[in-house]
């Protein structure tokens, strides 16, 4: 497929990831238009040519530019780009579903669950859109600052209709951009949104100044965890062992650059999780997550003692030295 003609693309969301992936289609040629919840901010932006608050020093291209009319862009546009955080992606399709053009797709960046209903962002677009709604889902290992920078990256596109996975890989592919396609939409979801727990858990250990055998061990078990649920839900057990689990599982446990992992080595550090919090100053999607994931684990009866410890530290107060020491202390068996 060949980039024969411009299409439009709408980013609903003005954040660090949401400007990265406007960038980056705006310079693969194609008109851009993105719209932050805040009007002010959005003004900003279209004086600045910029998003001087998430993205400074970075100018917009001349096919990228800030949205002062929502209701325009979005019945002119081809594709829709959510990179909201999840707690506010229901709402977010809420505010659009008046106006929602038929000749649109829909593409989300989020990861994460519905806080309020537990439900995976794939069942929140079709209770609000339609089953018929085109859809798919934009994940994997990526840095936002670092898509900006040019720096090689790798990620997959999601979606139960080939068709659509195939356009957008055409308008995001570049030469430090490469996109691989996945049919397991679901498995990608459970993947983006269980590794921000697994950031913290590993932050946590970070924090308390254990070592990269506790690192280590942190991680490959929290694979199997996430392995685990994803088989449970009906999720296909390869695609964890792709960059929408393994490869975004790995960047999101070791680099600073994750606020799941901040968050965690403040944790670990002794602080209190609203001074880690107030610390960081962006969305931590872990922590929600964490309370949507144990629920779903306790409803499956599955054993997931890592999301479980985490839930003992985040909702039930246990110091974080304690979660670690009652997963050392239980019984290890086989490995699976």
């Amino acid at each position: 497929m060949q980039k024969d003609q411009v299409k439009r693309f709408l980013i609903i969301g003005a954040g660090s990831w949401g400007t990265a992936l406007a960038l980056l289609l705006a310079r693969n040629g194609q008109a851009v238009e993105i719209w932050g919840h805040s009007s002010a901010h959005n003004l900003a932006m279209s004086n600045d040519q910029c998003n001087e608050r998430f993205m400074p020093g970075v100018p917009f291209p001349d096919n990228l530019q800030a949205s002062q009319n929502l209701i325009k862009s979005l019945q002119q546009c081809d594709y829709v780009l959510i990179a909201v955080p999840s707690h506010a992606f229901a709402e977010t399709l809420q505010m659009l579903k008046p106006d929602w053009p038929k000749q649109a797709s829909l593409l989300w960046a989020t990861k994460g669950l519905d806080p309020k209903t537990g439900q995976f962002l794939h069942q929140i677009a079709r209770s609000i859109l339609g089953d018929d709604i085109a859809m798919a889902m934009i994940t994997g290992p990526s840095f936002a600052k670092e898509v900006v920078q040019q720096q090689p990256t790798a990620v997959v596109l999601a979606s139960e209709n080939l068709s659509l996975a195939q356009q957008l890989q055409v308008y995001f592919h570049n030469h430090y951009f490469r996109t691989y396609l996945c049919d397991d939409l679901l498995g990608a979801e459970i993947g983006g949104a269980v590794k921000n727990i697994l950031a913290i858990a590993v932050g946590i250990a970070d924090g308390l100044q254990y070592g990269s055998n506790t690192r280590s061990a942190l991680m490959t078990r929290g694979l199997a965890e996430m392995m685990r649920l994803g088989i449970a839900l009906g999720a296909k057990k390869d695609t964890f062992m792709g960059l929408s689990g393994l490869g975004d599982l790995i960047l999101t446990c070791t680099d600073n650059q994750s606020r799941n992992r901040r968050f965690g080595v403040s944790l670990g550090q002794g602080k209190s999780a609203e001074q880690a919090i107030n610390s960081i100053g962006q969305v931590v999607e872990g922590i929600q997550t964490t309370e949507t994931i144990y629920r779903l684990a306790q409803y499956y009866q599955l054993d997931l003692p890592i999301i479980n410890q985490m839930y003992r530290v985040l909702y039930l107060h246990a110091h974080a030295a304690d979660a670690v020491q009652a997963l050392l202390a239980r019984s290890a068996g086989f490995e699976q």
